[in-house]
């Protein structure tokens, strides 16, 4: 009787294991989230830049990458955070819409001491959005306010969560103590694509459609670049993710800015790592 019971119980485990393997077969081409083969280091070489870059594949869970160290040091975020200052703007109500203008105060503003034209105007999210204009942003800042800035940062978990004081609200992203890696940055994009942050749908696809930088018939680029001018070297960024078909590419780029050739190399080294795996 007993050699009968252990007999049924034999059968019982392998059909139950056959069902569970059938149902659910297990991905062959890697393990979750491992790092894949590329050579990237190319690219920086032919540009004459320093820097990072991450590319993650969320389909496959697995990622590429250049520079594994700097991957996983903090920087300060720069115009990168202008995607999270509009969702908290557009949240709290300091702003209404993309569409909403604020009234340009007459000062020239620019970089390095030459001004740039497209800031200095009325201006409204989806334009400030593009030109990364900086005032825009810090009229949006002091309107939040620091106590809910400060709240966002926390519940969002954006990079150190340190905005400084009261006195650095308008200045806590371009040379205050908020630091992010780039591999946070693509945490903070994933959410914002999943559409796991705690904003209003709404709020969230605005800031997903003013962030499109390419959108052709293969696939849709959104993105935001951002230089930090207050440290030495400057510090380059391009972030964003690019949807083709039903695949999701996330990337943040990082870069030391030594020259004015390095501020479009952010955007040129980023595609040519895309086009090596046949993205672009």
């Amino acid at each position: 009787m007993k050699k009968v019971i252990n007999l049924l119980l034999l059968l019982l485990l392998t059909t139950v294991g056959s069902y569970l393997v059938t149902q659910h077969p297990v991905y062959s081409q890697s393990e979750p989230n491992i790092e894949q083969q590329a050579d990237f280091q190319k690219h920086f070489e032919s540009l004459g830049v320093k820097g990072s870059i991450m590319i993650y594949d969320q389909n496959r869970d697995f990622f590429y990458q250049h520079n594994r160290d700097r991957n996983d040091t903090p920087f300060l975020p720069a115009s990168t955070y202008k995607i999270p200052n509009s969702l908290i703007a557009l949240e709290t109500g300091v702003i209404k819409n993309d569409v909403d203008v604020l009234t340009w105060d007459g000062i020239e503003r620019g970089l390095a001491d030459a001004p740039i034209d497209e800031w200095n105007q009325d201006l409204n999210m989806r334009l400030a959005f593009k030109y990364s204009a900086v005032w825009f942003y810090q009229v949006l800042a002091r309107k939040i306010g620091h106590q809910r800035m400060q709240n966002f940062v926390t519940k969002i978990a954006y990079g150190n969560q340190n905005i400084g004081g009261k006195e650095d609200i308008d200045q806590f992203w371009l040379e205050g103590e908020l630091r992010i890696t780039p591999r946070q940055q693509i945490d903070f994009l994933r959410r914002l694509q999943q559409n796991d942050l705690p904003f209003a749908q709404k709020n969230i696809d605005l800031v997903k459609d003013i962030a499109i930088a390419e959108e052709t018939d293969n696939y849709v680029l959104r993105g935001k670049t951002g230089i930090a001018t207050s440290v030495t070297p400057q510090i380059g960024w391009y972030v964003g993710y690019l949807e083709q078909n039903d695949h999701v590419y996330f990337f943040a780029t990082n870069i030391d800015v030594i020259s004015d050739k390095d501020v479009a190399a952010r955007l040129e080294v980023t595609k040519l790592c895309l086009q090596d795996l046949g993205l672009l």
